[in-house]
Formats: structure tokens, sequence, C-alpha cells
């Protein structure tokens, strides 16, 4: 697998789980990848694990929602790695609570995460990628860049998810407004939106376990019931939990050349 040879692609939040797996993935097709993680060391890990499989990765820890953060990254592909072609928006975390418990905090964490961290990245980006796709259609080349984002099954009304489902949503909003504007620049803008996958964030509690973790500061519920799992499992076509490795296969489906004339999209990925 050579299609993406030559590419640059960023991936936010790609320490562990379906970014993790989607770094992976377009490092397997040849792209250099730009580890994020908030954890130095989980990002650290899966750059060298690129490095070590005979590719090109670089780590870029960080918090995507401090200033500055997303002018960093990006500069970190093109001055580290020598040019920007992919970006993936993945980053995230949840925290739930019924409307009338979720405190302003709460909600405002949960827009700045999923919806103005991507969108500053693509700020940050867009000179770069504006210049680069004028330079390369004077010059008579060029390829199509691609921006995929990572939504959510929530969406559809997951109860108790109001600033995640929010944020979310906000996001294919700004999936088709960037979609129009970069169209000129030959960039792909999609999104994907997720269904139950198995990864830390959901997979099933063994008996007596918890599995909370503080994220900025602020305590993360992780891990559902197996009863409550399987029951989420029943509900689509398959009877199962995705795999991160399926889930970065759908990211990857919108890096490829193949995908050079579909934009503007939300696919789910839910089984």
């Amino acid at each position: 697998m050579n299609g993406l040879a030559g590419r640059v692609a960023i991936v936010s939040g790609s320490g562990n789980g379906i970014g993790r797996a989607a770094a992976l993935k377009l490092a397997s097709a040849g792209a250099a990848v730009v580890i994020n993680d908030l954890d130095p060391a989980a990002a650290q890990a899966v750059a060298d694990e690129i490095v070590a499989g005979g590719g090109r990765a670089l780590a870029c820890a960080g918090n995507v929602v401090e200033p500055g953060f997303a002018e960093r990254f990006v500069a970190a592909a093109i001055d580290g790695l020598g040019g920007l072609d992919i970006i993936v928006n993945n980053a995230g975390y949840a925290r739930h609570g019924m409307v009338q418990n979720t405190p302003d905090e709460l909600f405002d964490a949960m827009i700045d995460v999923h919806l103005t961290a991507p969108f500053r990245l693509l700020r940050a980006a867009a000179p770069f990628i504006r210049s680069a796709a004028k330079r390369e259609a004077a010059a008579g080349g060029g390829h199509h860049r691609k921006v995929v984002n990572v939504s959510s099954g929530s969406i559809r009304g997951a109860i108790g998810h109001s600033g995640y489902a929010a944020g979310k949503m906000g996001l294919v909003g700004l999936t088709n407004v960037i979609a129009s504007e970069w169209g000129p620049s030959r960039v792909n803008v999609n999104a994907v939106a997720f269904g139950l996958i198995r990864t830390r964030m959901n997979a099933p509690l063994a008996e007596g376990e918890t599995r909370n973790e503080t994220v900025l500061g602020a305590p993360v519920v992780m891990g559902m019931t197996p009863e409550r799992f399987a029951d989420v499992e029943s509900r689509n076509h398959f009877g199962r939990a995705g795999t991160p490795e399926e889930a970065a296969g759908a990211i990857y489906l919108f890096c490829t050349p193949e995908s050079d004339f579909i934009t503007g999209q939300l696919i789910y990925v839910s089984g």
C-alpha cells in the first residue's frame, strides 16, 4: 500500500484508540504523520512505532484547545515533515449529563474540544493550503488534499449528550462550510460519524472495574456495564461493536485519491 506516498498528515488525538489506528493506517499507505496526544509518552510511542516500521513520523504533544496549539501542530507538519496534505480532526472525549444537570463549564468544554479546536486547526492550516494549491496549479500539477472531521452517531439524539452532540453536530456544519470554501483549492472535506467502537472510552467493564480518568482537570467516566454494552451492540445490523481499525478504515477512505470527487459528506460508520 503506497497510495498516500509523499503525503503528510496530522491526526489529533492519535496516541490511543481510533486516532492511533488512523495514524497507523495512513502511515501504512505511505503517509508521513504527525502524532498528537495530551500524553507526550503516548504520542511518542505511536511515532516510534511508525518509524520502526519504516515510515516517517514525529510527535506533537499538547492540548488541542489551548490557544496557539493549532499553529504549532501545523508547523510541525510543514517544518518537520515538509508539507501538509491530510488533516484528521479526531481528538475528543465525552462528559455526559442530562440537560438540567449540565453546567456551562461542561457544555463549553465539549464545544471547545469538538468544534472550536477543529476550527482553529483548519484556520491555521488555511494559509499554507491555499498558497500551495495556487503554486501547484500555476505549475500545472498538484493533488487533492483531504480533511476528515470525526463526528458521532450521538448527533441523532443520544440522551445525556447535549454538549457532546452539539459539538459534533457543529462540526458537521463546519465540514460543509470548509468544503465550499476550500473546493477551489482542491481540498476534499468530509466527516465520519462513529457508532459503537470498542475503545477504552466505552468498552465493557469487568466486574468491579472502574475506568474513570481525569481529562484536562475534569473527571471522565469511561466504560459501560456488560449489559448496556451488549444492548447497544444489538442495535446495529452486525450485532457487534466496531474495532478501532474499522473506524480508521473509514477515515482512510476519505484520504485516498479514490475519494477525490467526494466532498461535503457525512458518513455514518456504525454497522
